[in-house]
């Protein structure tokens, strides 16, 4: 990769974060001002950056308008999209859509829970391989051999006194997940939020993507929401249908 594009992609990175000066820019990238400023200049000609006010950068239209055509390319997220604003609206709750891509599970769609307690997910973040029910659905998926390569390659962060905490653990639970048909992530993730997962397959069955249901604990304690999973399941099904996959 050459050291502009480097530079100029570390650039974007930061300002995800939020708005910044040049000095703080600057910073970033250990170069001084005025490389920073050839560089911020070529991404503002085409979009990717914006000047907020005098002193601060921004990103760009350009980026969200790739992401927002990226997403509209993924022919699963087009698909299940009605099955899981149905879920939305019938439970109330907040509903994702993951898949895995690259060794990462990553939010691809996501409905907005009505109540006025929020998650703060949001599409194209990460999910924790470990402590989350969307993961643990796509990685029950995969064959032993696979699921213990991930296993092992995990750093096992403690995020609640919940959290899978070694692969031995995360294994099991796996292998519960395929053989049960849906995961839980029983605040393993935050402590306040649990959810449920289930697989979106394709024609021969594969899993193509995740899809769950996360609920505020003052909403719901375990037993509500397990009483959710044949909502979700139902859904997963139609979703499932949508993608080819018919049993």
């Amino acid at each position: 990769m050459s050291q502009s594009l480097d530079r100029a992609l570390t650039l974007l990175d930061a300002l995800a974060e939020g708005p910044k000066t040049l000095d703080q820019l600057a910073e970033t990238i250990s170069v001084h001002k005025s490389t920073v400023l050839r560089l911020l200049r070529t991404l503002e000609t085409h979009r990717f950056v914006q000047r907020e006010g005098v002193r601060y950068y921004r990103l760009g239209t350009a980026l969200f308008d790739l992401a927002h055509r990226s997403l509209e390319d993924r022919d699963v997220r087009r698909s299940v999209e009605p099955a899981l604003r149905e879920l939305n609206a019938q439970t109330g709750h907040t509903v994702h859509l993951a898949s895995f891509e690259d060794g990462e599970v990553v939010y691809i769609d996501k409905f907005e829970s009505r109540h006025q307690v929020r998650m703060y997910s949001r599409i194209g973040k990460r999910a924790a391989l470990h402590c989350t029910a969307v993961a643990k659905v796509l990685v029950s998926s995969f064959p032993d051999a696979r699921r213990r390569e991930i296993a092992a390659s995990i750093d096992y962060v403690k995020k609640t006194e919940n959290t899978i905490l070694t692969p031995e653990a995360y294994l099991t639970e796996l292998a519960t997940v395929a053989a049960r048909g849906y995961a839980i992530d029983n605040s393993e993730h935050e402590d306040f939020i649990h959810c449920v997962a289930a697989p979106i397959r394709g024609p021969r069955g594969e899993v193509l993507a995740a899809m769950s249901l996360s609920v505020p604990k003052v909403l719901l304690d375990l037993d509500g929401l397990l009483a959710l999973v044949p909502d979700l399941l139902r859904a997963a099904e139609k979703a499932s249908a949508e993608c080819g996959y018919h049993r």
